[in-house]
């Protein structure tokens, strides 16, 4: 059992396998490697690596002092059998596995390195953080740097042992391709290594639809020969490449094949629902892959072989079946009472209990506890009949629990571990019973039931990611929502005004009472005589006007020297 949060692992041989054909070794050197080809090396959260061996089953020596901080990444070197390892503390260190002493330590980059891979040759290492650089092994110096990843790089490989252009004479290193993915990252780049120093940037890249969790790939050795790549997705998706590498490619690959796993969905009350895939790995002959589905803690290992003339194939797989749980006596320090198989346990909670205190009758004596030898035992009925409980309500069809004590039995479960009770209680698919358990729990077993739904913690925490990031954007939008609530309401009220029609301003009764009417009866005599006097004027000086003629004419016609008698007569 280990100690500390396991980080990363590595087999020794895995390099000397996946990098192709090495220089033939001696007799001594084979019986030597053949030893330690068991040694399992792993990364722990507290900075120590462990090595264990398969073959014994035991641990068998573990390294220290190198590193400050988790463990990331450990690799084998093919040769030497020396192990290299990266860490949060940003520092790369060559273990001496034979000492378990450090043989090298130096810092990889500003930030934490994630990933180390080292090249076919065994002279180069390639390590990743923010920026994936290649390291001389024996001047510790960095021989290239690459840039292109804008988070943290997740995984490393090299996809050919040789160049693609034979004319080229060959150095170990120049012209190989190797591949990167990144986390949040839905491309894989592929980069190239050149003599010029001036190409940083990735040659090609392949697109996937979610971010790469697991990727292996089968590594091209002759120029016409096609790699094939295979990536497994957060979202439970497989996806199949097969690309000759040549060169610059500009558009984004997209896979040749995707693969999915369903259930069958043959039951009236279930529908097919995905199966995610863990992992896959091309076996040998390059020809079939193993897939690994299912859930982390029961995984399934299944040999599939490749049919890349179909651009989607979904593969059904009842897992209900294969994960069936089978009852196996499990070796423990707890002693479990022997339950003879026709006794019946009553389980608490069952409605229709309502026990009635009896009093002894008076004279009997009490029944003893001890059961005579040859004596039967009681029935269920005559139990149920002596706690007074309605047996018609406690039969159920089916014989399932009730819906109250699903609670209880998944407490119970919960607190003895109990997978069989577990098992019952989880597989239970009505809506109604899950809703009334789940309402009917103490608060102090959920931790515990989170603990036993190992898929539902990490859908939870994306969850979790979805309500703070909404959260972060709430108060801008409550902002923007009040400003054009503002302006609608204004908008509206001028709509209103506008849409009122002109009201007749005449008035259609006017009232005055006698006060008024009097004193406009004697502004009305007053202006009547006014304008009397103002004729009487008139006249006047109308007589007036025409006198004055008069005399002007008789002046001009002599009528002047008249008689004032005549005078008088003409007048």
């Amino acid at each position: 059992m280990l100690l500390h949060g396991m980080c990363c692992l590595s087999r020794e041989g895995d390099a000397a396998e996946q990098d192709g054909p090495q220089r033939k070794k001696r007799k001594s050197e084979v019986a030597e490697e053949d030893k330690q080809l068991d040694i399992l090396a792993i990364g722990t959260a507290v900075g120590s690596i462990l090595l264990y061996s398969t073959v014994k089953g035991e641990l068998q020596s573990k390294l220290d002092g190198g590193h400050d901080s988790r463990v990331n990444c450990v690799r084998w070197h093919q040769d030497n059998g020396c192990l290299y390892s990266c860490s949060e503390d940003k520092h790369i260190v060559e273990w001496n596995t034979q000492t378990c002493k450090v043989k090298c330590k130096w810092k990889g980059d500003n930030s934490s390195v994630t990933c180390l891979c080292i090249s076919p040759d065994g002279k180069m290492l390639l390590s990743a953080g923010r920026t994936i650089k290649l390291w001389d092994l024996e001047t510790k110096e960095v021989y290239r740097h690459f840039t292109g990843h804008a988070t943290s790089v997740s995984s490393l490989m090299f996809t050919t042992v040789k160049p693609m252009n034979e004319s080229i004479p060959f150095d170990g290193i120049t012209g190989l391709y190797f591949l990167s993915g990144a986390v949040h990252d839905r491309l894989l780049s592929v980069w190239q290594i050149r003599s010029d120093r001036k190409e940083k940037n990735a040659v090609m890249s392949f697109a996937v639809t979610d971010e790469p969790i697991f990727v292996d790939l089968t590594i091209s050795e002759v120029k016409e020969e096609p790699v094939k790549l295979a990536v497994v997705c957060r979202d439970g998706q497989l996806h199949l490449f097969e690309h000759i590498l040549n060169g610059y490619c500009k558009k984004p690959l997209t896979s040749n094949c995707t693969i999915q796993i369903a259930t069958p969905g043959n039951d009236g009350d279930s529908t097919p629902r995905p199966v995610p895939i863990l992992a896959a790995a091309f076996c040998t002959d390059k020809q079939s892959l193993l897939l690994v589905y299912g859930n982390t803690s029961q995984p399934i290992i299944e040999k599939v072989s490749l049919n890349t003339s179909e651009s989607h194939i979904c593969l059904v797989r009842d897992i209900q079946k294969v994960l069936s749980l089978k009852t196996e006596a499990a070796l423990t320090k707890v002693k479990t009472p022997v339950v003879n198989s026709d006794t019946k346990v009553l389980v608490p909670g069952i409605p229709g209990h309502s026990t009635a205190v009896k009093t002894p009758a008076s004279g009997k004596e009490k029944k003893k506890n001890k059961r005579k030898p040859g004596e039967t035992e009681e029935s269920i009925e005559e139990r149920l009949g002596a706690l007074d409980i309605d047996v018609s309500k406690v039969k159920t069809p089916g014989g399932l629990p009730q819906t109250d004590s699903f609670a209880v039995l998944l407490v119970q479960g919960l607190e003895s571990n109990d997978a069989e009770i577990l098992n019952k209680v989880l597989n239970t698919r009505k809506e109604s019973i899950v809703k009334n358990t789940v309402a009917r729990m103490p608060i102090y077993a959920v931790i515990p039931l989170l603990h036993e739904l190992p898929d539902l913690i990490p859908q939870l925490g994306m969850l979790y990611q979805l309500m703070e990031s909404r959260v972060k954007t709430l108060q801008k939008l409550s902002r923007l929502h009040g400003r054009l609530f503002i302006l609608v309401s204004q908008v509206a009220a001028s709509e209103t005004v506008q849409d009122v029609p002109e009201v007749n301003q005449t008035a259609k009764l006017v009232y005055e009472d006698e006060s008024s009417e009097e004193e406009g009866s004697d502004d009305e005599m007053i202006a009547d005589k006014d304008s009397d006097e103002n004729w009487d004027e008139d006249d006047e000086k109308e007589e007036q006007s025409d006198e004055q003629d008069m005399t002007v004419e008789k002046e001009i016609n002599g009528d002047s020297d008249l008689e004032p008698e005549n005078e008088s007569e003409e007048e």
